[in-house]
């Protein structure tokens, strides 16, 4: 079957792979559109330590079921329009003994640590699928990244009387925004880009930040009294954005880190102490943050157009990974079409 494959650095090809075997316990599905994330084009950068090419990547999915095993549940049919959560957990270690099966010390995600979903047609364990109600296929692939964000705001514990800054309106990031204004709180998005704070605002933040143009400090003063937000979600993995995390959070406030920084960074770990910060790492999803992006996405109120950049098909993929990583800034998501 047809295949997106990253052999090496900046070398990405559709390829022939075999089909594989359906188990008892398994589910076939027919992938119809796939996204492309940040860990894929940091794959195809050569700048992702966690992989190991060549790899079939991508684990966004939104598909369709085409068979199921004979031990699948029967809450699961063909023609259904599902997603998948894309994790594996071993069950034995601490993070799976803790049921925080997200964060499993052994985990192998979908086209990172194992080949992914950049293909016609995908076998998964049926404990994986995710059914989507009425939401199309195209929409589910947008399910994954914006339940990165909703686990990130989980993590927070974020309430009705918090502040909260969401650093990086990227998916992940709007997933953030859209889950803190859901619990009642106030809302600063800050990025780079004029668009994506647009966007922003239209999904729930109050207030805006263009840490390019603005002085942050300044502008996070007059937006929360003099106190600094409650929660700060850095949502993008950067030395710079971690510190201004650490830097710019009220005492007693919670830091939650989802982005990778791809270089060493440096803290003035007096204000670890001073604030008494609680800073928290947020890994992946659990299954209850897929079903609450569902929820949200049902309503009909996400403006999903806006938020992919691009469709292409698989013979397409290599040209628009070249123009993500030309124009990083200016990409939301690019789908990958395998439907016929």
């Amino acid at each position: 079957m047809k295949a997106i494959q990253i052999s090496a650095e900046r070398q990405m090809s559709v390829v022939d792979i075999e089909e594989q075997e359906l188990h008892a316990d398994e589910v076939l599905l027919r992938m119809e559109y796939v996204g492309f994330c940040g860990s894929d084009l940091s794959t195809w950068l050569g700048r992702n330590p966690m992989v190991k090419l060549p790899v079939v990547p991508g684990h966004e999915v939104g598909a369709v079921i085409e068979r199921v095993g004979a031990q699948v549940p029967e809450g699961l049919k063909p023609g259904m329009t599902v997603t998948v959560n894309p994790y594996t957990n071993c069950g034995k270690c601490a993070s799976c003994r803790n049921g925080r099966v997200n964060a499993c010390e052994h985990n192998e995600t979908l086209g990172v640590q194992r080949w992914g979903a950049m293909r016609q047609r995908l076998v998964m364990p049926w404990e994986k699928v995710i059914p989507a109600g009425l939401l199309t296929p195209r929409t589910c692939a947008l399910i994954e990244p914006m339940s990165v964000g909703f686990h990130a705001v989980s993590r927070a514990q974020v309430t009705d009387i918090d502040v909260v800054l969401v650093i990086g309106c990227g998916m992940v990031g709007m997933g953030a925004v859209v889950r803190s204004a859901q619990r009642g709180a106030t809302v600063i998005a800050a990025d780079i880009d004029d668009e994506k704070l647009a966007l922003a605002r239209e999904m729930g933040a109050g207030y805006t930040i263009n840490t390019l143009k603005d002085d942050v400090h300044q502008r996070l003063r007059e937006m929360t009294s003099g106190f600094g937000p409650d929660v700060v979600i850095e949502a993008v993995g950067s030395a710079v954005t971690y510190q201004m995390a650490v830097d710019e959070v009220a005492f007693t406030g919670r830091v939650i880190c989802i982005g990778y920084a791809k270089t060493e960074v440096s803290f003035q770990t007096k204000y670890f102490v001073q604030k008494e910060l609680d800073i928290r790492g947020s890994r992946n999803a659990q299954p209850s943050d897929f079903r609450a992006v569902i929820h949200y996405l049902e309503k009909g109120q996400c403006p999903i157009d806006r938020l992919i950049s691009r469709v292409v098909k698989p013979e397409e993929a290599p040209q628009a990974m070249q123009q993500w990583a030309d124009q990083p800034g200016r990409v939301f998501r690019i789908l990958v079409d395998f439907s016929d």
